[in-house]
């Protein structure tokens, strides 16, 4: 944890200022390993505080180590701890410190500037430890098992909330703490739906069906989505799926160090572009994940970010024919030194469900 205290430092040195304030819970989670829903940060150049409320002290006091545990009240304020500190530029996260903070702030604290760390913290987070890969890994691993489960499942007269359900009670069961979004179940024609979260809809035989969920363990997000066809695909339906499965593989041997999301989103978007489908790939190529579902590097059209060993991304591409139905394929991957490690191991080739 000292390490990461440190890189908070080496931030706070860079945008000349006396503290930073951290309370997004994913940053605070990362730089402190406090696992509860209230508390903040406070790192100076010779103190590293974390403040938190009667309910999370000795949680704290467990789980910070190198921090000194502060209790904040109603009697004492966070921004009476600041005030007695004496700091007049203090670093924040400005997309997820409200307007309401700010202007509070400000009320009390009439001598304090506050800065925007523009990005800085999940930038930090962005490159994962072998422990935090480990962890997404595992996630992933329960991602991949939670699709075989519910595979057989799958057919005509169920219902698309049942296989939502489903994958999100069996990935509980055997480890995950949560589903890392809402899950993406989309049959039929809703399969055109990039983002069809799992509705009422009943799956119905010639139905693509688009799988896109993921599960968290010890914090950390896993991302996949396979698409399969209940009954024999039809020949449209082939073709879309060979598109993507190209373009999927195409930027995915594509990927790493160097490259940035850019590139890698244009590479996938030609492949199906120059088989006459552009107009129905309207989203990015992928994500970073990490504790968050969606974070950095961007790897879309404007992911001017490069690659680094240890990052965690998607790869992601999709066609989308109103009134038709779509298709994508998603992996999670490690960006390594010399190229990429997958982590989604759930076959790619067309599924044909038997009925």
């Amino acid at each position: 944890m000292n390490e990461r205290i440190n890189k908070l430092r080496e931030v706070l040195n860079e945008k000349k200022l006396e503290a930073v304030l951290v309370f997004k819970p994913e940053n605070r989670r990362y730089f402190s390993n406090f696992t509860g829903t209230t508390g903040f940060v406070l790192i100076t150049n010779t103190e590293a505080k974390f403040i938190t409320d009667f309910r999370y002290v000795e949680q704290a006091k467990n789980q910070c180590k190198g921090y000194e545990i502060v209790e904040v009240s109603r009697l004492e304020p966070l921004t009476t701890i600041i005030e007695k500190m004496n700091l007049k530029t203090i670093g924040i996260e400005e997309e997820f410190f409200t307007y309401g903070h700010a202007v509070d702030f400000l009320l009390k604290l009439k001598d304090v500037k506050l800065e925007a760390l523009e990005g800085a913290l999940t930038k930090i987070r962005a490159v994962k430890s072998q422990e935090e890969i480990s962890c997404i890994a595992k996630a992933a691993s329960l991602a991949d098992e939670a699709f075989h489960h519910v595979l057989p499942l799958i057919r005509p007269g169920v219902v698309e909330t049942e296989i939502a359900l489903e994958l999100e009670f069996f990935m509980r069961k055997n480890g995950a703490i949560g589903a890392s979004f809402d899950f993406i179940v989309a049959s039929g024609v809703r399969s055109s739906l990039p983002h069809g979260v799992a509705s009422e809809k009943v799956i119905e035989a010639g139905d693509f069906v688009t799988l896109d969920y993921g599960c968290i363990y010890k914090g950390y997000c896993s991302d996949m989505t396979r698409t399969v066809v209940v009954g024999k695909a039809n020949d449209k339906q082939k073709e879309i799926y060979a598109t993507v499965l190209e373009a999927q593989e195409t930027a995915l041997k594509a990927v790493r160090p160097g490259f940035t999301g850019k590139e890698l989103d244009s590479i996938a978007r030609k492949v199906i572009g120059d088989k006459g489908y552009g107009e129905y790939f309207g989203h990015g190529l992928g994500h970073g994940v990490g504790l968050e579902i969606h974070e950095l590097p961007h790897v879309n059209m404007i992911g001017n970010l490069s690659m680094t060993s240890g990052m965690v991304i998607t790869i992601e591409p999709g066609i989308y024919i109103p009134d038709f139905g779509g298709v994508r394929i998603e992996d999670l991957v490690v960006v390594t030194d010399d190229g990429y490690e997958v982590l989604s191991k759930t076959p790619k080739e067309l599924i044909e469900i038997q009925i």
